[in-house]
């Protein structure tokens, strides 16, 4: 089941909000959301909207007069989940006939028409940008057409709204919407229209104000987060002005872009204590020919010496990633450049995909998609097992170490452990003794797999 968003007390408004359209009668909402952590950053940033117009956000889909699923277009297995969810809620809508059915975000912006045509019965569909617009909307449902909110808006940032988010003890701050580097195979820069970043004093305040409501980890959000560019401070500046917040302990950030990463950001995570040592740096492909035909901006070696460089900076740094496999054009040694970069960069893990052409892409509309599905196949079965070897063999050097984990929760295989998360992002999993939730604790590493720690506290 896909992540359910829990409810706290509605963080206060820190600037002066428009003025909100009211509602004729309060609603029960369920917010379903699929994707990645801008998904669930919208989600909260939904609930809070929909709190302060009058309505009441439920955990539950069985509480719920209006369901909305909030969606991802990113790849084609999200988008088939999301039209086999919708034929699962038609039966509701049958048995719930003044149920309001709406699919937001992402998939909502870029297949509107076969959204209607596969789900006749959706009553709205609304974009990222039109988040604002949701408690109107769901006023404004008749049993004629499905109520559409889909313009994007390029000063929409969504800056004076206060999400509510779920327990638990990091949360993600969205700091900058948007995508301006068109890359071939993506989506985003179409459904989510350019960038535009959130002024940076505003940011500070939402950290302090996390410290009050008990996050002791804050993860920086954005579709190509450095390239931040905050009433004229850049995304370093970011990482130090948000590290000074007192009593914030960890800082994160997600996804910057290779061709972003400037010293100023590199000197930010190499000198701040709080801002973790670990970085999901996406690759694509090894080879610059691929590159290039991706728009990645960034050829192969320059990617290749960013890492060291930020490793020579940053002793022991945690590197993640992502990687396509069979892009349009890419040949037998054009995937084994790929290979090659992986097994020397030698990635702590990495998220790893096989290309599917994506409609209204650029890569859709001007780039043959004359890989096989055999040869991609392969191509991914050979990197998945070279990357598990890298990371088994890494976790392995941490056997007898003693790492810092921020308790998260009871371990979903054994409810007398729990689990949480190193500075590196790496997932412990230990006894619980006297710890809590929200915890930091010390760990001693006893055995590791490919994606797991396993040991015990110490003092």
């Amino acid at each position: 089941m896909n992540p359910k968003i829990p409810l706290k007390t509605p963080l206060p408004l820190y600037k002066s909000a428009p003025t909100v359209e009211p509602i004729q009668n309060a609603r029960q909402i369920y917010i379903e959301t699929y994707g990645c952590q801008m998904n669930v950053s919208d989600s909260e940033l939904m609930a809070g909207i929909l709190t302060r117009s009058g309505h009441e956000v439920v955990s539950q889909l069985e509480d719920a007069n209006v369901i909305l699923l909030n969606t991802c277009a990113i790849r084609e297995n999200a988008e088939t989940k999301v039209i086999n969810r919708l034929k699962h809620l038609s039966y509701l809508k049958r048995k719930q006939p003044d149920l309001i059915v709406g699919v937001c975000g992402c998939m909502a912006q870029h297949l509107r028409k076969k959204l209607i045509e596969a789900a006749p019965y959706v009553d709205l569909v609304m974009g990222p940008d039109a988040y604002r617009n949701l408690p109107m909307a769901i006023n404004a449902v008749t049993s004629a057409d499905p109520f559409l909110g889909l313009k994007l808006d390029k000063d929409e940032d969504y800056a004076d709204i206060a999400p509510i988010r779920k327990d638990g003890v990091r949360a993600w701050l969205t700091i900058q919407r948007g995508c301006d580097k068109m890359c071939t195979f993506c989506i985003v820069p179409f459904v989510r229209g350019r960038e535009r970043s959130i002024p940076l004093s505003v940011l500070v305040d939402d950290v302090k104000r996390l410290v009050d409501e008990g996050f002791k980890e804050v993860v920086l959000l954005g579709q190509t987060v450095n390239s931040y560019h905050g009433e004229k401070h850049d995304f370093g500046e970011l990482l130090f002005a948000v590290s000074e917040v007192q009593g914030i302990k960890r800082v994160r950030f997600t996804s910057p872009h290779p061709s972003d990463a400037t010293d100023s950001m590199i000197e930010a995570m190499a000198t701040c204590d709080k801002v973790c040592k670990q970085i999901h740096l996406p690759l694509q492909s090894g080879s610059t020919k691929v590159l290039k035909a991706m728009r990645r901006t960034y050829t192969a070696e320059e990617y290749r010496e960013l890492v060291w460089k930020m490793r020579d900076r940053i002793p022991n740094l945690i590197v993640s990633t992502d990687v396509i496999v069979g892009f349009c054009g890419e040949t037998e040694a054009d995937f084994m450049e790929t290979y090659n970069l992986m097994a020397e960069v030698r990635y702590d893990s990495a998220f790893m995909f096989k290309y599917s052409s994506r409609e209204g892409t650029l890569a859709y509309k001007s780039l043959e998609d004359d890989v096989s599905e055999v040869e991609k196949i392969q191509r991914l079965q050979a990197i998945i097992e070279l990357q598990g070897r890298i990371s088994y063999e890494i976790n392995q050097e941490l056997i007898g170490d003693t790492v810092e984990v921020l308790v998260e929760g009871e371990s979903r295989k054994d409810v007398a452990k729990y689990q949480g998360k190193t500075d590196g992002f790496k997932t412990a999993v230990f006894p619980k003794a006297d710890s809590e939730i929200g915890q930091f604790v010390c760990v001693k590493v006893n055995k590791a797999t490919s994606h797991t720690l396993i040991g015990e506290i110490v003092a």
